[in-house]
């Protein structure tokens, strides 16, 4: 009952209050607003990159999912999903739509980050996981907003499963690394690929002088030397820009992925990471080298700026991007990420299937999104 309420009722002269009723009075007026205050979502979670929404802990599985850049891996009968957050954030299913939270790869960010990037928040890009001769290899990426002060590391592990006593992830630290006035290239967003000998390559890259990819050495935890690299794509870039900013060339997260012969590249194409305000959108070329050079559906050049769209946003879910593809039990999938404008403008997990084209170009359907 509030002090106007009881006012209205009360003709007799005013007392003063008694000292616990004042007590409770206070206590509710600041109590009542509480939980609408902490259920309201942030306007639009539009810097994402200096302020990353983080999952709240839930126990059981969930098809809701907050994530950024996700890439997955199957072991038996299980799928691991592993996602940009602290000590890069990592999931688990066993029907692709319902996901349970597991321990995170780094329980401790490496140390090595610090030195990279001083004041690093914890949160570690850009995951990507392979196996090999029994091996699971996972690249990340340690680097801040807008700079190519940046680095990709490789930790191994020899199953996913975190309840199996051999579960342990091991550090190998640095594997390439970008130096702002030194390099026209940012270390992030890694992703392994092998070649039609089984050679070990790295794609990578965001923004600045474009996509990379470089061989690794036969044990996958170094570049291969000598050193031999290649430009996959790339966007047009003033001369006069300055080195050490990344615009303009939005471009970013090459993903290889290998069907009937050819390497399909998958890019991102402008911005993510502000929420509903983000314009990613899914772009593609193909080749039939694995160095390139990959070619869009009209056949221009992606280090020279071509590529075809395959998914860009909608009202609802706009900023599709960063994604990755699988084939399972014989079907295709995009994973990719899309920002839910009913919660924040927050990054969620979507994976559509991909349809083919007769001449063997992807179509993801927006509609599903």
């Amino acid at each position: 009952m509030s002090a106007h309420e009881g006012a209205g009722r009360d003709v007799r002269p005013l007392r003063r209050p008694r000292p616990w009723l004042r007590a409770l009075a206070l206590a509710l007026a600041f109590a009542v607003p509480a939980p609408a205050i902490a259920a309201t979502p942030a306007a639009n979670n539009d810097d994402m990159m200096a302020a990353p929404p983080v999952a709240a802990p839930r126990p059981g599985y969930h098809a809701d999912v907050l994530a950024h850049d996700p890439v997955m891996i199957r072991q038996g009968d299980t799928w691991y999903l592993f996602i940009t957050g602290p000590g890069v954030s990592v999931y688990s299913s066993k029907d692709l739509r319902t996901w349970k939270a597991e321990p995170p790869v780094f329980a401790k960010i490496p140390a090595w980050a610090y030195e990279i990037v001083p004041g690093f928040n914890g949160h570690i890009w850009a995951p990507d996981i392979s196996e090999h001769d029994g091996t699971y290899y996972l690249y990340y990426s340690i680097s801040s907003g807008g700079k190519n002060t940046s680095a990709i590391g490789v930790a191994t592990n020899t199953t996913l499963d975190p309840a199996d006593p051999a579960f342990a992830w091991v550090d190998h630290g640095i594997v390439v690394r970008s130096v702002p006035h030194r390099d026209m290239w940012n270390a992030i967003d890694g992703q392994l690929v092998e070649d039609a000998d089984g050679t070990p390559w790295l794609a990578f890259g965001s923004f600045w002088g474009g996509l990379k990819l470089a061989r690794l050495g036969e044990d996958r935890l170094a570049l291969a030397q000598p050193q031999e690299w290649h430009t996959l794509a790339k966007r047009e870039r003033s001369i006069l820009a300055d080195d050490a900013t990344p615009e303009p060339g939005a471009i970013e997260a090459p993903f290889i992925f290998q069907r009937d012969g050819w390497y399909y590249l998958f890019v991102s194409w402008d911005h993510c990471c502000r929420g509903a305000k983000s314009d990613y959108r899914i772009m593609v070329g193909r080749s039939r080298e694995l160095t390139g050079p990959y070619l869009d559906r009209e056949g221009r050049r992606m280090d020279q700026g071509g590529a075809t769209e395959v998914l860009r946003g909608t009202a609802r879910w706009p900023g599709p991007g960063h994604n990755s593809a699988y084939t399972f039990d014989g079907k295709d999938y995009l994973v990719f990420h899309a920002y839910d404008v009913e919660d924040g403008g927050r990054p969620k997990l979507k994976v559509l299937p991909i349809a083919w084209e007769a001449g063997g170009w992807p179509q993801v359907d927006a509609s599903a999104l």
